[in-house]
């Protein structure tokens, strides 16, 4: 028998729409993960999810309906319970609550050919999301998050990642201790940049290499851009002066993919 919550009062509903803000989600160890294709994607990617929470006034949405075998609860909801944990204008006829992962850093240490992503200060979700999406498919092996970057387990995060964050290694803590370790490894670390900076056409993606990207206004840190062997940057034409920070990172991760796919 599937379980039944209708109201907005229970106390699982209480604990889930925590799960909203980052306080919620960094004391539960949970995050909520919205919409059909999202937890389709939660469901078959081996991520631990808890429970699935569907509309009780809607059929099950045929897309879940392989997924009926997973060891996770399925909870039928109220429309209101579903406004109430759910932080889009309209509400989503399902959701999961997952709890969050901890990788290893020696995912990134065992890795013959990395290509990591950093992410210095990065602050808008959307961005975030967006380039570990961009990472998935252009074959990166790793992303750290550094301090000032945008919580991977926002909403906005995990909706742009569309279930990308899901099957690659995500670290997040200070960058530096990493940079210096990759260094130490042999690893060539690069960062955007203007000043001194190569054309990232120029440069040999096929290498082991980590580079990081910066804040949407201020760039790489001072502290960070100490710790990386050079700067690149993307030729432009026009009279455009810079990119969107999750636009640059996806450039730059397809020349990355270029070369070591389909140079011949």
């Amino acid at each position: 028998m599937n379980k039944t919550i209708t109201s907005v009062h229970n106390p699982r509903v209480k604990e889930w729409a925590e799960l909203l803000g980052k306080k919620g989600r960094d004391g539960q160890g949970k995050f909520i993960v919205e919409g059909v294709h999202l937890v389709k994607e939660a469901l078959s990617s081996g991520v631990d999810v808890e429970c699935v929470a569907y509309a009780d006034d809607r059929p099950l949405p045929a897309e879940l309906h392989d997924h009926r075998d997973h060891p996770c609860e399925w909870i039928e909801v109220s429309e209101s319970v579903l406004a109430k944990c759910t932080s889009t204008q309209t509400p989503q006829s399902v959701f999961a609550i997952v709890r969050k992962a901890q990788p290893s850093a020696d995912q990134l240490w065992q890795q013959k050919q990395p290509l990591v992503v950093l992410l210095d200060g990065v602050q808008d979700p959307g961005n975030v999301g967006t380039i570990i999406r961009s990472a998935e498919a252009s074959g990166a092996t790793g992303i750290i998050l550094g301090r000032g970057t945008a919580d991977l387990y926002n909403p906005k995060t995990v909706r742009a990642s569309m279930g990308s964050m899901f099957r690659l290694p995500i670290l997040e803590g200070d960058l530096l201790p990493y940079l210096r370790e990759a260094r130490s490894r042999g690893i060539h670390v690069v960062s955007t940049g203007l000043e001194n900076a190569r054309c990232c056409y120029e440069m040999d993606w096929q290498q082991p290499l980590w580079f990081v990207v910066g804040n949407e206004g201020a760039g790489v840190s001072s502290a960070v851009a100490a710790e990386v062997d050079e700067r690149i940057t993307i030729p432009m034409q026009g009279r455009t002066e810079s990119l969107n920070v999750a636009m640059a990172t996806t450039v730059l991760l397809f020349e990355a993919m270029r070369q070591r796919r389909f140079r011949s």
